[in-house]
C-alpha cells in the first residue's frame, strides 16, 4: 500500500513513495535477489584472483623509510603476505597539496590489526624524497609505515594511486595483484556505507531519482554535469566542499597545527 505524504508541500523533491512495511519487504527481498549475486560473482571474481601469474620482483632493492635505507623484503615483517598502497607525492608541496585521492584511501587504514592476525603486514609506498615524507606522515599522524620507493618503482613494480598485493617465497617475492580505476574503493568503508544511504555518495555519475539532491559543487568542473566527482575530498576551514587553494584534504583538519591554506604548491606529481 502506498501512502500520500499529509504535507506535500514539505516532501522531499523526488522521493521514492512511502509504503507500509510489509511493501518495503517486499521490494527489499526482490532486490537481495540481485545482492546475493553480486556477492557470489564477488566471490568467483576474487577466486580467479588467486589464481592469477605471479611476476618477481626484485626484493633486494633498497627502499627508505625512517629507519634508513631497507631492502624491500623487510616490509614483509616476517609475513608472506604484503598489501602496500603507493600514495601519489607532490615535490615540494605543503600538506594541504598532496593528494587528496590517497589521503582518502590512507585514512580508512589507519588500523591493520585484523591483516596483520591474518599474516598479511602493510605498509604505505610515495615516489617522494624521504625528508619531505617524514613531516608529512608525522604532521598527519599516520600509525602504518611509509617508504619512499624513488628510483625503484619498476623493480618492484609499483605504481602510483594502486594498490599492490605480494607474496614472500623465502627471500624471492612476487607481484600478485595491483588494482586499477576504482580498485582502490574496497579499502574505503565509508564508501560502502555511503552506498547504503538515500543520498549514497552524492557524486555527479551516480543514477538518482528524478530530483534528488545533486552533488555539492566543489568549484570544479569535474565529473558530469558540471559537478564535480569525489567532492568530499577537500575542504576549507568551513568545511565546504573545494578544490581551491584555500582547500586542504579532509581529515587534515583533524590534525594540531591545520590553518587555512593559501596554496597548494603545486608543480605536478612525481612520476
Amino acid at each position: 500500500m502506498t501512502t500520500t505524504p499529509s504535507a506535500p508541500a514539505t516532501a522531499l523533491p523526488g522521493r521514492p513513495p512511502v509504503v507500509d512495511l510489509a511493501t518495503w519487504q517486499a521490494a527489499r527481498n526482490e532486490l537481495l535477489v540481485r545482492e546475493k549475486a553480486h556477492t557470489r560473482e564477488g566471490d568467483a571474481i576474487a577466486a580467479a584472483r588467486r589464481r592469477l601469474p605471479m611476476v618477481e620482483v626484485d626484493g633486494t632493492v633498497r627502499v627508505v623509510g625512517p629507519d634508513g635505507p631497507v631492502p624491500f623484503l623487510d616490509l614483509f615483517e616476517g609475513r608472506d603476505e604484503l598489501v602496500v598502497y603507493h600514495s601519489m607525492w607532490y615535490d615540494g608541496a605543503p600538506h594541504q597539496g598532496q593528494c587528496e585521492g590517497c589521503t582518502f584511501n590512507l585514512w580508512h587504514m589507519r588500523d591493520t590489526v585484523y591483516l596483520d592476525a591474518r599474516g598479511v603486514s602493510f605498509a604505505v609506498l610515495t615516489s617522494g624524497p624521504w625528508d619531505e615524507v617524514a613531516s608529512y606522515v608525522e604532521f598527519m599522524g599516520y600509525a602504518q609505515p611509509w617508504y619512499s620507493v624513488r628510483g625503484v618503482e619498476a623493480p618492484i613494480a609499483t605504481e602510483e594511486g594502486h594498490i599492490v598485493c605480494y607474496l614472500r617465497d623465502g627471500d624471492r617475492a612476487f607481484l600478485t595483484y595491483s588494482t586499477t580505476g576504482r580498485g582502490n574503493e574496497p579499502a574505503d568503508g565509508s564508501l560502502g556505507l555511503l552506498d547504503m544511504t538515500p543520498y549514497g555518495r552524492r557524486e555527479a555519475w551516480q543514477d538518482d531519482p528524478e530530483g534528488w539532491p545533486a552533488a555539492p559543487d566543489a568549484g570544479s568542473p569535474v565529473g558530469g554535469h558540471g559537478a564535480p566527482i569525489s567532492w568530499y575530498w577537500r575542504t576549507d576551514a568551513g568545511g565546504t566542499a573545494t578544490w581551491g587553494p584555500t582547500s586542504r584534504p579532509t581529515p587534515q583538519w583533524t590534525r594540531p597545527g591545520a590553518t587555512p591554506a593559501e596554496s597548494l604548491g603545486r608543480h605536478g606529481p612525481h612520476h
